[in-house]
């Protein structure tokens, strides 16, 4: 069968939507770093809805930073890929938004000219929580080792803060104009937090920078959902169907997607708004509920539904007893610490998404980098509802149940050698609470939460 490629695009079945302009012809203001499934599927859709709805060069130059396997892959097929939106039914569309993929280590002039470009007003990203090197409060860690090798050379730079900062170092120096950087991560506050990594990063390396950068960059805080579970081989037989041509680089998603833009910007942007985005004067009260509502129950159903032998959350969810549990962790112990927010209404929004029978969603691929993703989605929750002196034992039991699963069947977490030792010695949850690496103070002063974990009710 042959491939996806410019040439074939005037072959495609009638059924399969094309992009509402030529490719070929778009030019670029938008970079990219991460260029996964989750950029193809989200970011990349509302450009091009919004290039559709209002036109404008606002093509995307996206760049991996650790594997070659992504922008290998789109290049070999002329940029083009497929996104499979899964619903009542399944619908297939040709994306062209995104023109140039580049590998960092190799294309590193490339990435650089792309940053540095005048025509380059916007640099969005998606790398994990990991990708920004962030320390347990947020701060940029200079002892992680991309942030040190950063530091040592800072015109070769392997991290995305060493990129952002050697980027504005060069639009600085050449007049290239303002820029807005973009994080699209499930980061708590990730605008203020990836503008203090890059403006550190930047006065260490080059003193006297991070006043230009605040006068000339904005960092805007953003919350970005859709479920777009990892490309599998049942997803591409079916694009194949669908097209008549094999497509590497296709992804699937859900049908709901959403991304709210804080509205603070240093320039030009797509007309985003057009295309469905939410731009707002504070986006705390949307990233509170997705982080906590949808993040934290969909941990939830990981760290309990694997060991019941739950593949995927729409199985996870239709388990009657764990969606009893979710529906009292809700009610009970994130509703009340979420005051005045309205939890019980957006709760019955992401259930109908979990229940998606279309979206294979792996509870494995969830179940990774526990040591990173608690600490945003669920602690606070814990946290708070001790100081009110309200209910704590369905977190806590989220909180026994990863634990359980890092001394059984450890996931791929940055704490796994820690875990590995900490298994072989025994597994003691009490000795895992006191490391103040993996969790704060009150996991260790407060009896009462102390107890919910290592003697959990249920």
């Amino acid at each position: 069968m042959n491939q996806l490629n410019a040439a074939a695009l005037a072959r495609l079945p009638a059924a399969i939507a094309l992009p509402a302009f030529d490719p070929a012809h778009l030019k670029s203001g938008i970079v990219h770093l991460g260029i996964g499934a989750f950029h193809r599927a989200h970011q990349a859709v509302f450009t091009e809805d919004a290039i559709a709805a209002q036109g404008g060069d606002w093509g995307i130059i996206g760049a991996s930073l650790k594997q070659p396997s992504a922008p290998d892959t789109l290049s070999a097929q002329d940029n083009l890929y497929t996104v499979e939106t899964l619903g009542n039914a399944a619908h297939y569309r040709v994306m062209g938004v995104i023109r140039e993929a580049l590998f960092a280590p190799r294309d590193r002039a490339a990435l650089l000219t792309a940053l540095s470009a005048p025509s380059t007003h916007a640099v969005t990203l998606t790398l994990s929580e990991k990708g920004y090197c962030l320390t347990a409060d947020g701060s940029l860690d200079f002892t992680n080792p991309d942030i040190t090798a950063d530091i040592n050379r800072p015109a070769e730079p392997g991290s995305a803060i060493g990129w952002l900062a050697r980027a504005l170092k060069e639009r600085q120096r050449t007049g290239a104009g303002a820029l807005t950087i973009l994080s699209c991560d499930n980061l708590k506050s990730n605008g203020p937090k990836l503008e203090a990594a890059v403006t550190e990063f930047a006065e260490r390396c080059w003193p006297g920078l991070a006043p230009w950068i605040k006068a000339n960059t904005a960092f805007p805080a953003t919350l970005v959902d859709c479920i777009v579970p990892a490309s599998d081989g049942a997803h591409r037989q079916r694009v194949a169907a669908a097209l008549g041509l094999t497509d590497e680089a296709s992804v699937q998603r859900e049908t709901f997607a959403q991304w709210v833009i804080e509205d603070r910007f240093a320039g030009p942007l797509p007309a985003w708004g057009e295309a469905g985005a939410e731009i707002v004067a504070d986006i705390s009260g949307h990233e509170r509920l997705k982080l906590h509502v949808l993040n934290g129950t969909h941990s939830a159903l990981a760290y309990l539904g694997l060991p019941r032998g739950h593949s995927y959350v729409r199985q996870a969810i239709a388990d009657t007893e764990l969606r009893a549990f979710l529906e009292d962790i809700v009610a009970r112990e994130m509703a009340p610490a979420l005051a005045p927010l309205d939890a019980a209404a957006y709760w019955r929004t992401v259930t109908a998404r979990f229940e998606n029978p279309m979206i294979d969603h792996r509870l494995a691929q969830i179940a990774e980098d526990g040591s990173l993703k608690l600490p945003q989605r669920l602690f606070p929750l814990l946290e708070a509802n001790i100081k009110a002196g309200r209910e704590v034992s369905r977190l806590a039991e989220v909180i026994a149940a990863w634990l359980d699963l890092m001394a059984t069947r450890p996931s791929r977490d940055p704490a796994n050698v820690w875990f590995a030792a900490w298994a072989k010695s025994g597994a003691d949850k009490a000795a895992a609470l006191d490391n103040a690496a993996l969790f704060p103070d009150i996991f260790r002063s407060d009896a009462r939460l102390r107890a919910a974990i290592l003697a959990p009710e249920l």
